[in-house]
């Protein structure tokens, strides 16, 4: 781009907020779903060790129970493949942390290991778009078994336990779809027309990109979910229905949320309206399913994600950023005289997000929360102490409120991930408290300042460089669609969407961006431009999809 103002160089990205990053929000409508798995998921070892009396390896058994918190956003079938790559890359990380362990004692090469796994799994679940709770629960059981008492002979077996647990987590993450087996493509498509009820209410380009974005995770639910099946194919024409909103709104927007609560119960979903998005031919979706279960579709996603994670990618800046955080927090913690630092390194982990404005967010909330953490697990540690039952019990509880506070906010979920993780060293045995709280409290303080000021240090100046190549790809996306416009419906279609995804790309990237420090200044402009010659091309090509032109062939 020769634009010279995407030239000039601004040394920050926006203010600092205190207050804006430790408001509360409406939680999650899944919020108990990861809450009771991973409760369930722990129970079954935790009680099954506290039978046999070798509660002492409930970290091991705790690696793989973990694992039951990912993919409650994904349709059953992607979700058993994706639990399943959790629990191996859980494992290998656990493997390499073992070995290392038992190998040596420096504190330096343990922190070094630590590190690097730590930005490996930081690129890895962001190359893949795992979603929460993403790379840090995989740094932090490598980290915690870095600095665990190990020998080489005792590593099968921990592994063992390890892969036993996690078959337990992958069956409560996939049992359910034997109760409800279309029920993350209904709430996907709830979301869509929440969302499109949201834009019709009150038109504007924050609740239009939301929208768009909304629709986009509906149709790629719908594409990944396989078979089709009766109700995916009336979840198919409500997400058809959605998308023509965004073209021509409603008059009752009610209408949509209504149609959008009953999407979320167990009864009939219901059918839309008659319109130009909901006839027969519903977006050559059947075509783009197989394209994608195909083999060549597989190699395509294969190459984007090597591509994600080349020489060029926007990701590796993160990953230094990770990298060299943590590092430093390990460090400055043993030089202080901390004997096992992995909280500093978990907790530098833990805030790298997109961009510099979102990592001091995350570090506020961490801070916070772990401070007030270790507050609660002062009080409860009496308790705890009173019978091995009672630690297990006091273990699952939190478990379980930390996933039901942290979509309300991070720190509140950490105020409760705190002591969960302190009571973890007590099946161990016990510890002097004081000991325990003095450590964490040291190691959030550095962990936090050094991997926020490694967030400073390290600059990102290629998300400007992400920006650019996402309003190229939009601009080829909307000549595709304006090309297609006398095309086959089913071509159309698929235009279409392409488009919807770079347009969701483009606002990602340009949000990205927008956060970042010292970097080449945003071509703000014509970004917005971008997106609203975008949407104005989806309006068009969506009144061109009429019942005469949809009809089955």
């Amino acid at each position: 781009m020769s634009d010279t103002s995407t030239r000039a160089r601004r040394p920050f990205a926006r203010g600092l907020s205190l207050a804006a990053p430790l408001r509360l929000g409406r939680p999650s409508d899944t919020w108990f779903k990861p809450a009771l798995s991973v409760v369930v998921a722990s129970a079954v070892p935790h009680l099954a060790l506290l039978a046999t009396g070798r509660l002492d390896l409930v970290m091991y058994t705790m690696a793989g129970s973990l694992c039951a918190l990912y993919g409650h956003a994904l349709p059953y079938a992607r979700r058993a493949r994706t639990v399943a790559g959790v629990v191996l890359s859980m494992s290998a990380g656990l493997a390499t942390a073992l070995v290392t362990a038992s190998l040596t004692h420096s504190t330096a090469v343990l922190v070094a290991v630590g590190a690097l796994l730590a930005a490996a799994q930081k690129v890895l679940c962001d190359a893949t778009r795992i979603g929460p709770p993403g790379h840090v629960i995989l740094t932090f059981v490598s980290s915690a078994a870095l600095f665990a008492p190990q020998r080489l002979g005792q590593v099968p077996a921990h592994l063992a336990l390890t892969l036993a647990a996690g078959a337990v987590a992958w069956l409560v993450c996939v049992g359910p779809a034997l109760i409800r087996r279309e029920g993350p493509e209904r709430r996907a498509v709830a979301r869509a027309l929440e969302a499109a009820a949201d834009c019709a209410a009150d038109p504007g380009p924050r609740t239009r990109n939301g929208a768009a974005a909304a629709v986009h995770s509906a149709w790629q639910c719908l594409l990944v979910s396989g078979r089709p099946t009766p109700v995916r194919r009336s979840l198919e024409r409500l997400v058809a229905h959605a998308e023509e909103t965004l073209a021509v709104p409603p008059p009752d927007p009610d209408r949509l949320r209504a149609r959008a609560a009953l999407v979320r119960t167990r009864g009939p979903v219901p059918e839309p309206p008659p319109g130009p998005a909901t006839a027969d031919a519903l977006y050559g979706i059947d075509a783009e399913r197989a394209a994608l279960r195909a083999s060549g579709g597989r190699r395509a996603a294969r190459r984007t994600l090597v591509r994600s994670l080349g020489p060029g990618s926007h990701l590796l800046p993160v990953a230094a950023r990770t990298l060299i955080g943590c590092a430093l927090a390990g460090y400055l913690c043993a030089a202080l005289g901390v004997g096992r630092p992995y909280w500093a390194i978990v907790t530098a982990a833990s805030l790298y997000q997109a961009n510099v404005t979102l990592t001091w967010n995350r570090a506020l909330q961490r801070t916070l929360g772990n401070l007030l953490g270790v507050l609660v697990f002062a009080a409860v540690l009496p308790l705890s102490r009173t019978g091995p039952l009672a630690l297990v019990l006091c273990c699952l509880f939190f478990s379980f409120a930390a996933e039901a506070l942290i979509t309300r906010n991070y720190w509140l979920g950490s105020v409760a991930v705190t002591p969960m993780a302190l009571l973890v060293l007590e099946f161990g045995g016990s510890h002097p408290a004081g000991e325990l709280i003095g450590d964490r409290v040291l190691d959030t303080v550095l962990g936090a300042l050094a991997g926020f000021l490694a967030a400073t240090l390290v600059t990102n100046r290629r998300a400007a460089g992400r920006v650019e190549r996402a309003l190229e790809a939009t601009a080829r996306a909307r000549t595709e669609a304006e090309t297609a416009y006398a095309a086959p419906s089913a071509e159309l279609d698929r235009a279409r969407r392409a488009l919807t995804a770079s347009l969701v790309e483009l606002r990602e990237a340009g949000d990205t961006a927008a956060g970042e420090w010292w970097q080449r200044a945003l071509p703000e402009q014509e970004l917005l431009a971008a997106e609203q010659a975008g949407h104005r091309t989806l309006a068009a090509t969506a009144q061109r999809l009429g019942p005469a032109a949809r009809a089955p062939e």
